[in-house]
């Protein structure tokens, strides 16, 4: 490893005291490796006999013995599974801690969402109909959280690409924000030495500013007793402590302590502290806050000035009971979203960036379906209604290389490729051929 800064070693050992060691030695070691189940999907996971046990603070979450080649795993291309470091799996503690109050968000904002392990979390956890905005605001990080999250196949969700700035106009829009705010790394040391090489006390400062913009950017869009999650991969208490000590002297808010009994997680002033010497994860800090203040946001209804867009008999086939969708147009491609957040994501449509939204089902073309590749992945689609090709390993693994498949292909137009139960993506029969619709962008390359 890297040699650590003389300046943060200083303030560990001021932070941790005869802890300092173990916390140090720790940083030497192999991080454990971990998965999250998505719990909508029926598709098989990692081999069993590589499980090592139980993530204690999230159901359906497992420590590995070790760390297999994802890459090569059709399930997690499939999105039967995440990738996931298991301290920031806190989160579903708090979120239960919070259900457990009697707390149902409406609307949740997940502000700082890729790669998108959190903002699947939150989306398994939130009840069906609850809506989740999950947002990055670099584009490249935001195309790599939309890929995650329209495997994970849920339909309550929409994602955007904006600064954190461009929400500050919906006022009172959600009942919960996490803001995973982008910080000084230090919890990522053992995982990324890059994150030792690029430590500085000045980019310390630039972070705590950071992060104050963006939740002076974001706090208008929490509504009157709304909760805001507030985490970090860092140890830093000015960051941390420091910035919920700020926070709650800017604005009206109040504090809530995390309930938790788990060993080795350290309770901080405002939040809890995940160190890797106490702790089979990497480091973390999160804490909640509650809003005093504020208007809820009310929205205005829309006339309908659009035609209603009618889907073909056998496209609806394919679709759960869309008694609760509404239908929407996005150049030529069709999709759903639920009807009962149709007007605040049109009030977000023009207000943010929106990359995605709800689920995408394809294209009609004089009343045939052209699949979308979001359709194969969505956790409602109604498998039975579809020509289904089963693949082993080889072949889906070619499939998702994005090379044709050539040899016996069953009969039908557009057939869905599986592996052992995980749905993949779209291929149409050619001849002797079938053409590979997997889409470019997210191809496995050099493995």
């Amino acid at each position: 490893m890297t040699s650590l800064p003389i300046p943060f070693i200083k303030r560990m050992q001021a932070q941790l005291g005869q802890e300092f060691e173990d916390f140090q030695a720790s940083l030497d070691t192999i991080p454990p490796v971990s998965i999250r189940l998505n719990p909508n999907k029926n598709g098989q996971v990692p081999n069993q006999e590589l499980y090592d046990g139980q993530i204690p603070w999230c159901s359906d979450a497992y420590y590995l013995k070790k760390r297999p080649t994802f890459i090569l795993d059709p399930h997690l291309h499939g999105g039967s599974y995440y990738v996931q470091e298991a301290s920031s799996m806190f989160l579903q503690t708090v979120l239960r801690q919070l259900q457990a109050d009697g707390f149902t968000p409406t609307r949740a904002l997940d502000l700082c969402a890729a790669p998108g392990g959190k903002s699947t979390l939150i989306a398994s956890f939130l009840p069906a109909t609850s809506l989740l905005v999950a947002n990055e605001v670099i584009k490249t990080r935001a195309a790599i959280l939309k890929e995650n999250l329209i495997k994970w196949g849920q339909d309550n969700v929409v994602i955007t690409n904006s600064d954190p700035s461009r929400f500050s106009t919906l006022s009172g829009a959600f009942d919960l924000i996490l803001v995973d705010a982008p910080c000084s790394g230090e919890g990522m040391f053992r995982k990324d030495e890059k994150a030792i090489e690029e430590w500085s006390e000045n980019n310390l400062r630039l972070c705590e500013e950071r992060q104050k913009r963006i939740l002076t950017d974001i706090w208008p869009a929490l509504r009157p007793n709304g909760f805001l999650i507030y985490s970090t991969c860092t140890y830093n208490p000015l960051e941390n402590d420091g910035i919920l000590d700020w926070l709650m002297d800017k604005f009206n808010a109040t504090p809530i302590a995390i309930q938790q009994d788990f060993p080795g997680i350290t309770r901080m002033r405002h939040g809890v502290q995940f160190y890797p010497h106490k702790t089979r994860g990497e480091g973390l800090f999160m804490g909640i806050v509650q809003k005093n203040d504020g208007e809820d946001l009310r929205l205005k209804k829309e006339k309908q000035n659009t035609p209603r867009i009618k889907l073909s008999e056998s496209t609806k086939q394919l679709l759960p009971d869309l008694s609760g969708y509404t239908t929407y147009c996005t150049g030529k491609t069709l999709g759903i979203i639920p009807t009962r957040h149709a007007g605040f994501i049109q009030l977000l449509d023009n207000t943010a960036n929106i990359i995605y939204k709800g689920c995408e089902i394809g294209e009609e073309i004089k009343g045939m379906l052209k699949p979308s590749p979001a359709l194969a992945l969505y956790s409602k689609l109604r498998q039975d209604q579809t020509q289904q090709m089963p693949l082993d390993l080889p072949n889906a693994l070619q499939y998702l290389r994005r090379e044709d498949l050539h040899g016996e292909i069953p009969a039908g137009d557009w057939l869905l490729l599986t592996y052992q139960n995980t749905t993949l993506g779209w291929g149409k029969k050619v001849g002797d051929r079938l053409n590979n619709y997997y889409p470019k962008e997210w191809r496995i390359r050099n493995a």
